[in-house]
């Protein structure tokens, strides 16, 4: 952490040669200045040295006349076999496997656009090629800790695809990401007529015994989702987390709804 008093030194020609002295090779270490407004967004910025290696700054901080905030600059990663810069998988110089960064989002971990419509053919294309390269059962003849690497760099790509898979696990998440949470159980502030909406609509699944009227229900479920799912991207694109989260709300309601057709159908009514 770096605090207003050290900033100030770095920023002195002393402090800039003993930076220049701490950071090898011509790696330039770069500040960048972000108010932390009250939506409290953290800045992260990516650049690279005169020798190609990846720098990452990851500023969080408030900029006033009386107080400056702390800041934190992280460097790119360390291999642990060869001591070099690491990519989130593999080392760029030994390409040995590296442990899981279950730290790194889940956008930038399968590299799609951080958008609540994202494109679902490009995220599983990704998420395929990770597996391919991932898996366990091509590490069978490397060391204990690469197989072991192996393991949780999988586990945690297959966590990531099931979240940004599904529209409504991928809302949570980006709500999440914003310090945004919806409750556990049924929301006490959901509107009460989208509350009887639900109730209706379960009585009448309860009650249905033909295919037919599950499938009709199912139907009309989807609709409403697809509904709610445009929305939900309209209100994320704008920033507008509150009627974010009451969609959240209403997409979990009806997707419950959307589980038990399909379970219905499974059974055979």
């Amino acid at each position: 952490m770096i605090t207003l008093f050290r900033l100030r030194f770095l920023f002195t020609s002393s402090g800039l040669n003993h930076a220049h002295r701490c950071i090898s090779d011509g790696q330039r270490l770069n500040l960048v200045l972000y108010p932390y407004f009250s939506s409290e967004r953290a800045v992260s910025s990516y650049s690279k040295d005169s020798k190609g290696v990846s720098l990452c700054k990851a500023v969080k901080g408030h900029l006033s006349q009386k107080s400056f905030s702390t800041v934190t600059v992280t460097l790119n990663r360390i291999c642990w076999n060869c001591g070099f810069s690491a990519e989130l998988f593999f080392c760029s110089s030994c390409n040995v496997i590296q442990p899981a960064d279950d730290k790194t989002n889940y956008f930038d971990l399968l590299k799609c656009e951080k958008t609540f419509s994202l494109d679902s053919q490009k995220l599983q294309k990704r998420y395929l090629e990770l597996q391919r390269s991932l898996h366990p059962d091509n590490f069978g003849q490397k060391s204990l800790k690469e197989q072991d690497y192996s393991e949780e760099q999988s586990a945690l790509v297959n966590k990531a695809y099931r979240t940004l898979q599904k529209p409504l696990s991928r809302a949570v998440y980006m709500l999440e990401l914003q310090g945004v949470l919806l409750e556990e159980g049924t929301d006490a502030t959901a509107d009460p007529a989208v509350l009887r909406e639900v109730m209706e609509i379960n009585e009448s699944l309860a009650e249905t015994r033909s295919q037919d009227e599950v499938n009709a229900i199912g139907q009309s479920v989807r609709e409403k989702l697809k509904d709610l799912t445009e929305q939900m991207n309209s209100s994320l694109n704008k920033g507008d987390l509150l009627t974010a989260k009451g969609l959240l709300a209403r997409m979990k309601y009806f997707t419950n709804i959307e589980e038990q057709v399909k379970d219905r159908i499974a059974e055979g009514c």
